[in-house]
């Protein structure tokens, strides 16, 4: 019995070792991609980074806009599960295949901001 036992634990932390190496995650959930999108961003653009808008891709991908708080630009970003690319990447050509191939009906202009008229009305 002791033999079998430890067969079973022996097997059972191979199956488990296997899983984690896969990816797996016991316990946890994982992040949406507005989410994940979101930690990417401040990674990228600092604490003050936030996402302005987002919408999802094919598979685990998000596309959307991004800026600094307080300010006014913005720039249009694809996000992965390991990765984040935005519009304004020396690598634009890397940039728009990950938008066709991810998020084909995403426009990435740069949105334009409507301002409202300074003045008395």
């Amino acid at each position: 019995m002791i033999v079998g036992l430890g067969v079973a634990v022996v097997l059972l932390g191979g199956l488990a070792l296997y899983a984690l190496t896969q990816g797996a995650r016991f316990g946890q959930t994982q992040a949406t991609p507005a989410e994940r999108a979101l930690v990417q961003v401040r990674a990228q653009m600092g604490p003050q980074g936030e996402v302005r808008y987002v919408e999802a891709g094919r598979g685990r991908a998000a596309c959307g806009y991004a800026g600094t708080r307080g300010r006014r630009e913005a720039v249009a970003f694809v996000s992965r599960p390991n990765r984040i690319l935005m519009s304004d990447d020396p690598l634009s050509a890397e940039f728009a295949a990950l938008k066709s191939r991810y998020c084909p009906g995403f426009d990435a202009k740069t949105p334009v901001i409507a301002v409202p008229p300074s003045g008395k009305s």
